[in-house]
């Protein structure tokens, strides 16, 4: 058999398995030692394919496409610091459960460790940040070499969507020559993948769980960051038979889109509430309910950590289950499913005056946060005005730092279709505009970035991702020429090596990277010159509004707000 034949039989035997697997999106970043691969993906009509030059910003792009379908997406790149470049992202998609097939074609055995060009350490490059690592064999025409490499192909796709879900690494390496003949057909599959069903708790712990709740005279609902695969309406299911206040964060996808008899439940504003010493002294509750991650806001888990409930019910699909508070009493390992719609309470003890109050607090916080978005002019105000604009049946990405912070603070629950997502698996600010991309790719959704000016900068590369496919992205960029985050944090108090350190401003605008990428674009420093041109026609793929706002005028704007909420919130009692 040719060198050539092996070398094809090999990498379709190898898309052939993945194909067989699940797999159907591929980003590609370019290079010489991935030819064989790249060209077997190309070649082959099962495969949908995104290319990237730069794989840093490619891995952030396939996050984002596997986050928002909630499938595997392979990525492939050269052999070299290339696979590094992976890095951040494969983090990022391990701390967030996304799964990522990572595929690092390599030199061979006998070029590795002798200071060959373009060969580094490549097996088990990236630690205990991935949940299984493959070095596969070169290519050869042993009988058994195809057999083996569809099976560890199965393995690592199964590996990837089993619960918790993350990302996995194959490093494949190659000899010289490295083209290949192209097939029409990929091979067959040589196994049935076949994924295990989402296993409920035990009549044990349904009967411990129904136990407590029913013992609980004061409690709430916690629901963080989901898997997107979540079918949200058993969750809905849970919140109408318990009738509980529920702390619904954005990025769970219960603050839009939400059924018309649960809505009273929801409290969206619970981070502005919970600045309130009175209340968090009044509301302690005896039990807590979190599905998903913790979320974002500081007061939650401050508030949490100061009241330790008597029952901390965590329901999360990973056996080491988040509890950064350290508080958690019962861990029921399971994922969100049908299991929660066989679950039966007749809680008669319920105190129904602390939820009433909940729904009051949050009836106060919403009004002064609506009168704040039609009133004042600051970051926030418009944040909280984009947020209203935004059509239905859209998605929302939104960076770590302040824009978070503003979504958590003036995204208000609501009916329309909108999709939220972010990075907060390490919570960086790295990635966001390539991760914004593969999302808008994943969900063919009209999609809106909103970002702050140094992770704009941090990931203006994504970019290059709109030359290659087309992108349908509206950018949003407050620009507060520097880290607006740390204006809110202890550092400001001190203003020697301030600026230098933390507020680091650089002066640029964006005008000339939106031209360098034939973006629409618009500038605006007023809320009134944003609500015009946002409703302005979108005439190319991707637009980029920036907004100029002042980091010194949004902490106070921002502490305004709070101290009226915490005010009116005195009124309650």
């Amino acid at each position: 058999m040719t060198t050539n034949r092996i070398l094809t039989d090999y990498v379709y035997e190898l898309i052939g398995a993945l194909h067989s697997a699940g797999v159907v999106d591929v980003v590609i970043s370019p290079g010489s030692r991935s030819t064989a691969l790249a060209y077997a993906f190309a070649s082959s009509k099962e495969f949908k394919i995104v290319r990237h030059v730069d794989e840093r910003s490619a891995a952030f792009l396939a996050l984002g496409i596997a986050k928002t379908k909630a499938a595997p997406v392979v990525l492939l790149c050269t052999s070299g610091t290339a696979a590094a470049n992976y890095f951040p992202a494969i983090i990022e998609a391990y701390y967030a459960r996304v799964p990522l097939i990572v595929l690092t074609a390599d030199r061979p055995h006998e070029l590795r460790g002798v200071g060959a060009p373009q060969a580094i350490n490549q097996p088990n490059l990236y630690g205990h940040h991935v949940k299984m690592t493959v070095d596969l064999p070169i290519p050869d025409n042993d009988l058994h070499t195809l057999p083996y490499i569809a099976r560890q192909m199965t393995r690592v796709t199964t590996m990837a969507m089993d619960n918790p879900r993350g990302p996995v690494h194959v490093n494949i390496p190659f000899r010289e020559p490295l083209l290949i003949d192209f097939q029409e057909q990929l091979p067959p599959a040589r196994m049935e993948v076949v994924f295990p069903a989402d296993v409920a708790p035990s009549a044990a712990t349904l009967a411990a769980f129904k136990t407590q709740i029913e013992a609980t005279k004061k409690g709430f609902i916690v629901i963080g960051d989901l898997p997107q695969h979540v079918d949200l309406r058993y969750l809905w299911a849970f919140i109408r038979q318990l009738k509980w206040p529920v702390l619904v964060e954005s990025l769970s996808h219960l603050r839009t889109n939400i059924p018309a008899d649960c809505a009273d439940f929801v409290i969206d504003h619970y981070d502005a509430i919970l600045k309130n010493e009175q209340f968090k002294h009044r509301m302690a509750p005896q039990t807590v309910i979190r599905f998903g991650a913790q979320p974002v806001s500081k007061p939650l888990t401050l508030f949490l950590k100061a009241v330790r409930p008597e029952y901390f019910i965590v329901i999360d699909e990973d056996a080491i289950f988040r509890d950064p508070v350290g508080i958690v009493t019962m861990h029921i390992h399971a994922p969100v499913d049908k299991w929660l719609t066989s679950f039966t309470s007749a809680n008669e003890i319920f105190d129904k005056d602390y939820c009433s109050k909940w729904l009051a607090a949050n009836t106060i916080a919403t009004t002064k946060i609506t009168n704040y978005i039609a009133s004042e002019e600051d970051e926030g105000a418009i944040a909280g005005l984009f947020f209203t604009m935004m059509p239905d049946g859209s998605d929302l990405i939104v960076s770590s730092s302040m824009p978070i912070r503003d979504v958590d603070t003036f995204f208000t629950k609501t009916t329309r279709n909108i999709h939220v997502y972010a990075n907060r698996g390490t919570n960086g600010i790295d990635g966001v505009v390539s991760t914004a991309i593969g999302t808008q790719l994943a969900s063919g959704r009209q999609s809106y970035l909103l970002i702050g000016d140094l992770a704009f900068l941090h990931d203006s590369n994504g970019l290059i991702a709109s030359r290659y496919q087309a992108v349908d992205l509206t950018i949003i960029v407050m620009n507060n020429d520097g880290g607006g985050i740390f204006s809110y944090l202890a550092q400001a108090s001190v203003e020697k090596h301030y600026e230098t350190l933390f507020g680091t401003p650089t002066g640029l605008q964006f005008n000339h990277l939106a031209a360098m990428y034939d973006a629409q674009y618009d500038a605006v420093d007023s809320k009134e010159q944003f609500a015009t041109v946002f409703s302005q026609p979108k005439v190319k793929p991707l637009r980029i509004i920036e907004v100029a706002t002042n980091r010194q005028a949004n902490v106070l704007a921002h502490r305004m707000l709070w101290q009226q909420i915490n005010e009116e919130l005195e009124t309650i009692w």
